[in-house]
């Protein structure tokens, strides 16, 4: 059983109150954590991956919860989205241990969600900064809802540490007018519309 050590987490808020054009209603809110871990393959090539994910859904669970939290409970959360980094002494595949642990930690708290949670991945140093996908829960045709979310850390991850990230959104981007399938359209049978 490998040791994913964590070492530390961060939670990023924003809530957009403009974005040119006319003020909306409500402010749009988004929410990210990050964690920091050891990665156990830094260094060695691992064969067998896919039985680690298991070790990670705790993880994903507790940053799960810790998300809703900081979007300030379950309603109305209708985006989210997930990224791993992994420091240089790493592999990009590493970064994959996350679609498990982390996709349906979000949509095992979420409920009803269908969609694809959208995925980053990407290898680099101290500080590098990953973007987190984000897309709507029930169906990933919904345009007004594609929006990404920056997070990184001043100190990490090192080269024997793996960055993983959630992300959740409510509400669509700030005046989005782009067409393609409405929220008050989605069926959510399929993940798609």
């Amino acid at each position: 059983m490998p040791k994913f050590t964590l070492r530390k987490t961060m939670i990023f808020i924003e809530d957009i109150h403009h974005d040119g054009g006319p003020v909306p209603d409500l402010p749009r809110r988004r929410a990210a954590i990050v964690a920091l871990v050891r990665n156990p393959f830094a260094g060695v090539y691992e064969a067998d991956l896919q039985s680690a994910m298991e070790d990670l859904k705790p993880l994903g669970l507790m940053m799960t919860d810790r998300l809703v939290e900081a979007m300030g409970g379950i309603d109305g959360i209708d985006g989210y989205g997930k990224a791993g980094l992994a420091g240089e002494g790493g592999e990009l595949e590493h970064t994959a241990l996350w679609h498990v642990p982390g996709g349906y930690a979000m949509r095992e708290r979420l409920g009803e969600a269908k969609a694809i949670v959208p995925s980053s991945m990407k290898m680099g140093g101290v500080g590098t900064r990953i973007d987190i996908p984000l897309g709507h829960i029930n169906a990933a045709y919904v345009r007004s809802h594609f929006d990404g979310m920056e997070v990184g850390v001043p100190d990490g991850p090192r080269a024997d540490e793996l960055l993983f990230a959630l992300a959740m959104s409510r509400g669509a981007r700030i005046h989005a007018r782009m067409g393609g399938l409405a929220v008050e359209d989605v069926k959510g049978e399929d993940g798609l519309r």
